[in-house]
This record gives C-alpha cells, sequence and structure tokens, in this order.
C-alpha cells in the first residue's frame, strides 16, 4: 500500500510541475513565449540534473569509493557543458582545430 500511495504522490507531483510551466511560459507577450518555455525548460533541467548528479554521489560517498566519486564528477560535468552549453563547445573545438590544423 505505501508503494502504490508513493507512486500516486509522485504522478501527482509531476502532473502539477508539468501543467504549471506552461502557465509560467504563457505569460509572456508576442514571440517571447517559447523563449521563455525554453528558459523554464532548460533551468528546470539544470536543477534536475544537478539533483541526480547528487543523489547518485552520495552513493559513492557511503561506499567511501572516492576514485569512482571523482570520476563521476569530472564525467558530470563534461556531459553538463555539452549539454547545457553547446555554444562554448563549439567554440572550443573551433579553437582546438586551429590550433591542429593551421
Amino acid at each position: 500500500m505505501r508503494r502504490r500511495a508513493r507512486i500516486a504522490a509522485l504522478v501527482v507531483l509531476a502532473a502539477l510541475a508539468f501543467l504549471g510551466a506552461p502557465a509560467i511560459a504563457l505569460a509572456a507577450s508576442g514571440n517571447e513565449i517559447g523563449q521563455n518555455l525554453g528558459s523554464l525548460l532548460r533551468s528546470t533541467a539544470g536543477a534536475l540534473y544537478g539533483g541526480i548528479v547528487a543523489v547518485f554521489s552520495l552513493g559513492f560517498l557511503i561506499n567511501r569509493n572516492f576514485a569512482a566519486l571523482v570520476i563521476f564528477f569530472v564525467a558530470a560535468i563534461v556531459v553538463g557543458w555539452l549539454v547545457f552549453d553547446p555554444g562554448a563547445v563549439a567554440e572550443a573545438a573551433k579553437a582546438i582545430a586551429q590550433r591542429v590544423l593551421p
């Protein structure tokens, strides 16, 4: 019974989050709706990604596996950089290409 209650609570919470997000995005006028929705989703995804990284890192800390924790953090930073700032990744790739291929 507790499991069903937890699942129901998570479903209700997710539904409220998804129903509340468009209301915030639609508060803008004209052409800003898409830009506001995009920034809202980006900030929400960033917070969710940070929370997931924190939860998984607790597992490494509890097991005192510090080497794996460092590798996990480096991988999480690289993935976050690739996903959340593709413009900076493109600029870095161009700079490396100009250095290697004159």
